[in-house]
């Protein structure tokens, strides 16, 4: 079985031709494209058909993650960080085969579900319960939150816009950034500080510095001061939301950390305040030290998710 694939986010969108068959689908070829320089989703699938050929020739459907909510009768996504939407009854007729439209991070965790140990970065062994409820979480451009329940052909996925509950400060110093941020914004959310954007703005309000996010990344992982200090911030205000989401979900199957700032700051994640602000759960402290927790160093969980999500009636 044919499909196509893609993770469309608001920074980059990675698409592909995918044959399935294994538990993880074979890619025949991706693309990885800016969402920048397209003006909708249409304009990107075109680009993409023009350059997988003959790869095309086969496909039996098609599934599209896109960073957003999807609505309930999952015909129609808006896209939270683009001015994007997307119908499926349009791209259907574009594209030539049935599609479906999934939340990104519902194909992330799909996702999660066909990564290799190689792909898994042990961060808290915990006490893993196999029947147990996994958690997907991940900072990009966004924060992504989706839920997994059982495995295999019985995998249910609660996809959720839980990144954009309100942030909630643990000390003074994030009490100062949740400050400035109500003043800019009027209602601070989780993704307003646990995100790209959100590691620009620590920065920003620590540093007095206004910067790209990634130029930040970059020079905290060559061990310049005043960047490490905004990324020590970042992952500690991470790791309270992570166990704050691990609690309300009773993840006792495991939390997967996931999403491109997560996966381009990994060597810094181990020695920095994540867990301790994960496990800062007062009387639930010692039941949030029992949630396994593990990076997922694969950038292409989302594109595997969205082609294993391709082949299913429902999520």
């Amino acid at each position: 079985m044919r499909v196509l694939a893609g993770d469309l986010g608001g920074t980059k969108a990675l698409l592909g031709i995918a044959e399935l068959g294994g538990e993880r689908p074979e890619f025949l070829l991706t693309r990885r494209l800016a969402s920048a320089d397209f003006s909708d989703v249409a304009a990107l699938l075109a680009r993409f058909r023009a350059e997988a050929g003959d790869a095309m020739d086969g496909i039996t459907s098609a599934c599209l993650a896109v960073a957003g909510p999807v609505a309930a009768d999952g015909r129609r996504a808006r896209f939270t960080n683009l001015p994007w939407q997307a119908d499926v009854a349009a791209l259907s007729v574009q594209l030539g085969v049935p599609l479906r439209l999934v939340n990104d991070f519902a194909a992330v965790a799909a996702g999660v579900t066909a990564a290799s140990l190689a792909h898994l970065v042990t961060l808290q062994a915990g006490e893993p319960e196999p029947e147990g409820v996994r958690l997907a979480i991940g900072a990009g451009t966004g924060l992504g939150v989706a839920a997994m329940l059982g495995a295999g052909a019985e995998l249910r996925i609660l996809p959720s816009e839980g990144g954009h509950v309100g942030f909630a400060p643990m000390d003074e110093a994030q009490a100062r950034i949740w400050r400035v941020l109500v003043a800019e914004h009027g209602r601070v959310t989780a993704e307003r500080v646990i995100s790209g954007p959100g590691l620009a703005a620590i920065h920003r309000i620590l540093s007095g510095a206004d910067e790209t996010p990634e130029a930040i990344g970059a020079r905290a992982l060559e061990g310049e001061f005043a960047a490490r200090v905004s990324v020590d911030m970042f992952f500690a205000c991470y790791g309270a939301f992570a166990g704050d989401m691990a609690l309300t979900f009773m993840a006792r199957g495991g939390v997967f950390l996931a999403g491109g700032v997560t996966q381009k700051l990994l060597p810094l994640l181990p020695g920095s305040g994540f867990l301790a602000a994960f496990n800062a759960k007062v009387e639930h402290a010692e039941l949030a030290r029992t949630f396994p927790v593990r990076a997922v160093a694969d950038p292409e969980a989302g594109l595997v998710g969205a082609a294993l999500l391709a082949r299913q009636q429902g999520i």
